[in-house]
């Protein structure tokens, strides 16, 4: 489980709700002056997730205006990069002259060396937020702060790479141990890096380490989307990233894994998820095959044999005698419960 804490406005007082609520976003990023027409009664939820250095917090709030004056950046500046990921609402950002108003998937930048000023619109929105500290994102200081005040899509491209990771992370910790919060830091702020890159046209400007971790990222979950395909090749993946097979080798060599194995132990998941489905127990195992990159049945039994000890219907037969178990102490269950009741009317 990764360190993880909630704060809801809803467990205070009404009177106290606003109050605490800009206190804990003060905590969470810097302070701020924030205004709403929701203040009698204010509702804000947020899970404040650590990795390391990075904090990553999904929230959903009412109506709010944040101010961040000269006068607080002088006051106090944690010298953090805030990115917004606006899963719902809407809402806008101004810098002086500038202004960006942003939709659904949009990445909102903000630094906290700058004064700024965000308004939601009038319905609630859900964000998962994330703060990085500045001396983390391996670009230039000059350049990197060009991202502020630019819309970045999270739908396409390294911005889609960005928003996939960071609602996988956030939709359920319970997977994660610990010791995994560093790492995933450290995933988080090679993604923000290569994102902002991206964004400048500054992708030569990153370190040799940082370009690599970021290509592999890439390159992963382009094999995720294209695990049916069954011609999906270290020569595909290679030319689809303008790299060598060498370079692509070295990459994978650098994770202990090989292409090979990355490939296969990613369709056998998958494979391995369907099969356990219930919803999926009228397709049969040889479309769950075909649909995973394996043509040939044998191939994928064989396989999967290896990996798991047990053949792929042999698993399936497995998961529908618990489930028919199941459904037969729900059954019993339930004619206990109603049991008594049926007594009583006689």
């Amino acid at each position: 489980m990764l360190p993880e804490a909630v704060f809801t406005t809803q467990a205070l007082p009404a009177s106290d709700r606003f109050e605490a609520w800009t206190e804990q976003l003060g905590r969470t990023h810097a302070p701020m002056y924030l205004s709403s027409d929701r203040t009698a009664d204010y509702r804000g939820h947020q899970r404040v997730i650590g990795l390391g250095d990075v904090t990553v917090w999904p929230a959903t709030f009412d109506h709010l205006v944040f101010r961040r004056t000269p006068r607080l950046v002088r006051q106090s500046d944690p010298e953090v990069f805030h990115l917004s990921l606006l899963r719902r609402g809407d809402g806008a950002a101004s810098w002086g002259r500038e202004q960006v108003g942003y939709r659904i998937d949009d990445f909102h930048v903000n630094y906290s060396s700058r004064s700024y000023e965000i308004s939601t619109g009038p319905d609630p929105v859900t964000i998962i937020g994330v703060e990085i500290p500045r001396a983390a994102v391996d670009l230039p200081a000059g350049r990197a702060c060009g991202v502020v005040g630019q819309r970045i899509s999270g739908r396409e491209g390294m911005g889609a790479l960005l928003a996939g990771m960071l609602v996988q992370l956030t939709s359920d910790t319970s997977s994660y141990q610990a010791a995994d919060a560093e790492r995933l830091g450290r995933v988080v702020t090679d993604l923000v890096t290569a994102v902002f890159a991206h964004v400048l046209d500054a992708e030569p400007q990153l370190s040799p380490e940082t370009h690599a971790r970021a290509l592999i990222l890439r390159v992963k979950s382009f094999v995720r989307r294209h695990l049916g395909d069954p011609d999906l090749t270290p020569a595909k993946i290679a030319a689809a990233h303008h790299i060598s097979r060498s370079y692509l080798y070295r990459l994978f060599q650098g994770e202990g894994l090989t292409v090979a194995s990355y490939i296969r132990d990613q369709r056998l998941t998958s494979a391995r998820q369907d099969l356990t489905d219930p919803g999926l127990r009228q397709l049969p195992i040889h479309a769950v095959a075909a649909r995973w990159g394996y043509p040939r049945p044998g191939d994928f039994t064989r396989a999967f044999r290896t990996a798991y000890g047990i053949t792929p219907s042999e698993l399936r037969e497995q998961v529908l005698n618990r489930t028919a178990v199941d459904a037969r102490h729900i059954g019993v269950d339930a004619a206990r419960m109603t049991t008594p009741d049926a007594h009583q009317h006689h």
